[in-house]
């Protein structure tokens, strides 16, 4: 027998901030350039009730540690269940079971971040920034600790939500946040772009990204569905977190290669390789960059250790009993 910490929603809520969640998984995406194992992201789909189950998982040594995601979206509840198991990397000992949905935004966000600072211009001032939910949040939180953003353009569809968001974070930074009326607005002059949407076709041209900006793309994770367009894939030099999860759910990319507007060949380093400096990010000021994030087990592993070892310092969480297989595995 053995313990494990089971950390709640409420446990891990406002235990890090975004600088700390940044700089933890900066370091488990080194570890995958250098070869720690990680592995896209596995969805089963149910079509009554309508429904998914996905699950991703990474090792990361350095760290110690090791998990992922579990999580559920959709069926009868129409909802969604986030849990991440933690282990030992070492000992393959359970460490803890975190109820992860209230970290979700801020893990996903900070490999939005690592992925700014690795590629984005040194001297980028203007950030756009189009959706304007949890993830975009997240999003935004934690890029702004990678670059001294001047001026935040937001656009989304529905007025009252991109009027609220920029109002929401004209307050936290001293950046200018406004919400403006397209997405054309917002990337034009833009010298980073988020998108954090659920759209199923581009949510800008490609046309008007300037020389020198950097993309992220964060909203779609799915083959059909694309936030980008075959103009910028084609102008990008094109980073993903997993070079394997490309042609199994990057969708822009996806699209782009059915169209023959490029091939395999055009997927210039995985994030971790950039990291690592195995492979160059930006090699001129002109070059537009484009990170295409689709979810994985690095940054939600170096995510939950990192709560981990924060809630045993402040004595967080409960713990549970959980048997080895060597005393449990018994068919008896």
């Amino acid at each position: 027998m053995t313990n494990a910490l089971f950390l709640t929603s409420d446990d891990v809520a406002g235990l890090a901030d975004p600088s700390e969640y940044v700089a933890a998984v900066r370091d488990a995406y080194r570890q995958r350039g250098e070869g720690a194992p990680a592995k896209p992201r596995t969805t089963l789909r149910n079509d009554d009730p309508p429904g998914m189950l996905f699950s991703y998982s990474a090792v990361l040594p350095e760290t110690g540690a090791m998990g992922g995601y579990m999580y559920s979206a959709g069926f009868g509840a129409v909802d969604a269940w986030f849990m991440t198991p933690l282990f030992d990397a070492d000992s393959g000992e359970p460490l803890a079971l975190i109820d992860g949905a209230s970290m979700n935004p801020f893990k996903t966000g900070a490999a939005g971040g690592v992925a700014v600072d690795a590629l984005a211009r040194e001297d980028a001032t203007k950030l756009a920034v189009i959706g304007s939910g949890a993830q975009a949040r997240g999003q935004l939180r934690a890029t702004m600790t990678v670059r001294d953003f001047e001026t935040v353009d937001v656009f989304s569809p529905t007025k009252e939500n991109r009027e609220s968001f920029a109002a929401e974070m004209n307050e936290r930074y001293d950046a200018s946040v406004a919400a403006v009326a397209s997405s054309a607005a917002a990337v034009e002059a833009a010298d980073v772009v988020i998108t954090a949407t659920t759209a199923s076709e581009p949510v800008f041209d490609g046309d008007l990204l300037e020389p020198g900006t950097h993309v992220t793309a964060m909203g779609q994770y799915h083959p059909e569905k694309r936030e980008l367009d075959h103009t910028t894939i084609e102008r990008a030099t094109y980073v993903p977190d997993l070079r394997d999860r490309v042609p199994q759910d990057a969708g822009s990319f996806i699209s782009a290669m059915e169209a023959g507007v490029v091939d395999e060949d055009h997927i210039h380093a995985e994030l971790g390789e950039v990291v690592a400096g195995k492979a160059p990010g930006r090699e001129s000021e002109e070059d537009i960059t484009v990170f295409d994030s689709g979810g994985t087990g690095i940054e939600t592993t170096a995510a939950a250790y990192m709560l981990y070892e924060k809630a045993l310092d402040r004595d967080l969480g409960k713990e549970i009993e959980i048997s080895p297989a060597s005393e449990a595995l018994t068919g008896e």
